[in-house]
């Protein structure tokens, strides 16, 4: 592993009015590893994406992804993440090709019809790419949604509840796609509150509560039931 993080947060805190958010929070994600970050709804899990996907900016503190500055740098940023958040953000009127092929303009990528044509088979969507996407299941609009970065091959991964609505066969594909992801050298962060398959995928353990940072522990041996302990002593006596 390089010892730079492919994600680096120090000191971020994020407030809406006069509710805080995130509060001094600090974490960080090296080549080649998956965090899952626990929390329960409202926790600030998903505003920590949005912040390092440089679609919020935060009020203090720095978040930093590849080396660059999400704040101050965003459109570098851009290139350098796949955000796959709780909604698929797919076009239910066009086709599995039609989206892709519009999202990579969107991205300025110029792939061969192969390339398109190789993205959707790597989600097993191939013979689904004529078909519109209204009548796919939620499965395969997530997996669609992992088709584009098939294509853009980025550094860092930023799920938010990735197996959510996945039925068995969709939930070993994208194991085994993050498993393949890390192994490139790849860097994912995953926010969840489900303690399900992705503390298989994870090498560490992120509990967030009260705005911050509640416990950062390796996954290890953990058990399922293990990680509900920590996470129920963690978060019980937060604000």
């Amino acid at each position: 592993m390089t010892s730079e993080p492919r994600i680096r947060v120090t000191g971020l805190r994020k407030t809406f009015g006069s509710h805080r958010v995130l509060d001094g929070l600090d974490v960080d994600v090296r080549e080649g590893e998956a965090v899952a970050l626990l929390g329960a709804n409202g926790a600030g899990k998903t505003t920590l994406l949005k912040i390092l996907a440089t679609l919020v900016r935060p009020t203090s503190g720095t978040a930093i992804v590849a080396g660059h500055d999400c704040a101050k740098d965003a459109e570098r940023v851009r290139h350098e993440i796949g955000l796959v958040a709780h909604a698929s953000y797919v076009y239910e009127d066009l086709t599995a090709l039609e989206n892709l092929r519009f999202w990579t303009t969107l991205a300025g990528l110029r792939p061969s019809a192969a390339a398109l044509a190789s993205a959707l088979g790597s989600v097993e969507l191939d013979r689904a790419a004529d078909e519109r996407v209204r009548t796919f299941s939620a499965g395969m609009k997530r997996r669609l949604s992992l088709a584009r970065f098939v294509l853009a091959r980025p550094q860092v991964l930023l799920l938010d509840e990735p197996f959510a609505g996945l039925d068995q066969r969709a939930k070993k594909w994208l194991e085994e796609h993050l498993a393949s992801f890390k192994a490139r050298g790849g860097a994912i962060l995953m926010a969840t509150h489900s303690f399900g398959r992705e503390l298989a995928v994870a090498d560490r353990i992120a509990i967030l509560a009260g705005g911050a940072i509640a416990l950062d522990t390796p996954r290890g041996a953990l058990s399922a039931d293990d990680v509900q302990r920590l996470y129920d002593l963690h978060t019980e006596d937060a604000p």
